[in-house]
C-alpha cells in the first residue's frame, strides 16, 4: 500500500523561492498529499494546486526525511503546471479572444500603410478559408488581439497556424527581421455566452491604444484596428501577395508586375452573438457609445495625471527592432465570464475534458489501441514507419 512507504501523518512538503525581474523574492511553503505511488519506477504524483507569478523563478523541493523518494511528477489540475494548457472550445464552438505576442516584446508590428495592408489581408484570407467569423481585431506595435467565433479547437489552430505564419513572412520582410518572430504560441480564452462578457470583451479591444496613452482615441490609431469599421459599418480590405507565383517567377528569371501578384481580400466583421438580433444601426449605435466611454475615460485620466498621449507620428517613428525595458504581463484567467456560476460550469467542463484526455493518453501509452480521445483535442502522434531510401 502506498501508506507503508510514505505514511500520511508525514506529507510532502514543497518550497517555492520566486524571484522578480528587480530582485523581489516571494517564498511560498505548500504541503501536498501524494495522489499516486508507483512502486515500479519509484515516482511521486503530486497535484499542485497554487502557482505563483514571477518573471524569473526557481523552484527547490525538500523531502520529509521519512521518505525515500527522490523523484516527484508535477500536473496540472485545473491552472496546471504543464508549459502550456490544453486547448479547448466547448462543444458547439464558442466566442474566443486570442493574443498573441512578437518575440522579446519587440516593435516588429509597428503601424504603416504597408504593414496595415498586409496585416488586413492575411487576416481577411485566414477567416475566408478556414470560415471563422472575425468580431474584432486590434494589431499594436508588440502584439495583438482578435475576437473570433470557433466551431472547435481544431478549426482555431488551422486558423491561426496560417494566420500567424504568412504574417510573421510579411511583417518580418517589412520589419527586416530573419530570425524568430513570435514569441510563443497563441494563447486562446473562451469567452462565456452571458452578454456582459462578450461586450467586455469587445470593450477590451476597442481600449487598444488608448489605455496604453498612445493616442487618445481608438479611431487614432494608426494601424489595423476594428473601432471605425464596426463604428461605420464598413467592410475592411487588405492586400495578399502570392508569394508562390512570385518565387516561381524569379527562378525562370520572369519579370511580372508587382501589381499581378496582389489579390484584394475584403473582411466583413461579424455582430456579437449577443448582437445578432439588433439592426445594424443599433449595433453600430452600440459600438459608438462603447468608443464614447473610451474616449471618456482616456480624457479624464489626462486631466487627472497632465499626462498627454504619444501620438500617432511618435508611434509610427518607432524603431521595430526596439526591445522593450518592461513588458506589461499579468495571469491570464481560464475564461471571461461575468457570472461565478457560468465560470465554475466552464471549469467543470474543462476538467472533465482533461480527464478524458488522460485516460485516453494513459491507453495510449499502455500500448491499446482502441481508444478514443475527446472531440477537439489534439491527440499524440502514432508511431510512423519510413520507407528504406533506394540507392
Amino acid at each position: 500500500m502506498p501508506g507503508d512507504f510514505l505514511p500520511e501523518e508525514r506529507p510532502l512538503g514543497v518550497r517555492i523561492e520566486a524571484r522578480a525581474c528587480k530582485g523581489h523574492r516571494q517564498t511560498k511553503t505548500l504541503v501536498a498529499e501524494p495522489k499516486a505511488l508507483d512502486r515500479t519506477d519509484r515516482l511521486i504524483e503530486v497535484d499542485f494546486l497554487r502557482k505563483v507569478s514571477a518573471a524569473q523563478f526557481s523552484l527547490a523541493f525538500f523531502f520529509h526525511r521519512s521518505c525515500p523518494y527522490r523523484q516527484i511528477r508535477w500536473f496540472h489540475s485545473v491552472s496546471g503546471c504543464m508549459s502550456r494548457r490544453l486547448r479547448y472550445v466547448p462543444p458547439g464552438g464558442a466566442m474566443v479572444e486570442v493574443t498573441c505576442r512578437t518575440v522579446q516584446g519587440r516593435l516588429l508590428l509597428r503601424p504603416s500603410p504597408a504593414l496595415n495592408e498586409a496585416a488586413l489581408g492575411v487576416l481577411a484570407r485566414a477567416a475566408r478559408l478556414w470560415t471563422v467569423a472575425v468580431h474584432a481585431y486590434a494589431f499594436l506595435s508588440n502584439h495583438y488581439h482578435l475576437l473570433v467565433w470557433v466551431a472547435d479547437a481544431q478549426q482555431l489552430a488551422t486558423f491561426m497556424t496560417y494566420l500567424n505564419s504568412n504574417l510573421a513572412r510579411e511583417a518580418g520582410r517589412l520589419a527586416r527581421w530573419r530570425e524568430k518572430f513570435w514569441g510563443r504560441r497563441y494563447q486562446a480564452i473562451v469567452v462565456s455566452d452571458e452578454a456582459a462578457a462578450q461586450i467586455a470583451r469587445l470593450n477590451y479591444i476597442l481600449a487598444q491604444g488608448v489605455k496604453e496613452g498612445l493616442v487618445a482615441s481608438p479611431l487614432d490609431w494608426p494601424g489595423a484596428h476594428c473601432a471605425r469599421a464596426l463604428a461605420e459599418g464598413a467592410t475592411v480590405s487588405g492586400r495578399w501577395r502570392s508569394r508562390t507565383l512570385e518565387s516561381r517567377a524569379r527562378r525562370r528569371g520572369v519579370l511580372l508586375d508587382p501589381a499581378a501578384l496582389d489579390e484584394l481580400e475584403e473582411l466583413t466583421l461579424a455582430p456579437l452573438p449577443c448582437w445578432q438580433s439588433l439592426e445594424p444601426a443599433a449595433q453600430r449605435e452600440q459600438v459608438q457609445g462603447l468608443i464614447a466611454e473610451i474616449e471618456r475615460g482616456a480624457m479624464q485620466l489626462r486631466e487627472a495625471t497632465g499626462i498627454e498621449p504619444v501620438g500617432r507620428a511618435a508611434v509610427c517613428r518607432q524603431n521595430p527592432h526596439h526591445e522593450p525595458n518592461r513588458i506589461k504581463k499579468g495571469p491570464a484567467p481560464m475564461f471571461h465570464a461575468v457570472a461565478p456560476a457560468v465560470r465554475r460550469a466552464l471549469r467543470r467542463a474543462y476538467l472533465r475534458f482533461v480527464d478524458a484526455y488522460r485516460r485516453a493518453a494513459r491507453c495510449l501509452r499502455e500500448g491499446r489501441v482502441d481508444i478514443e480521445f475527446p472531440p477537439g483535442a489534439f491527440p499524440p502522434a502514432g508511431p510512423v514507419s519510413f520507407a528504406a531510401r533506394s540507392r
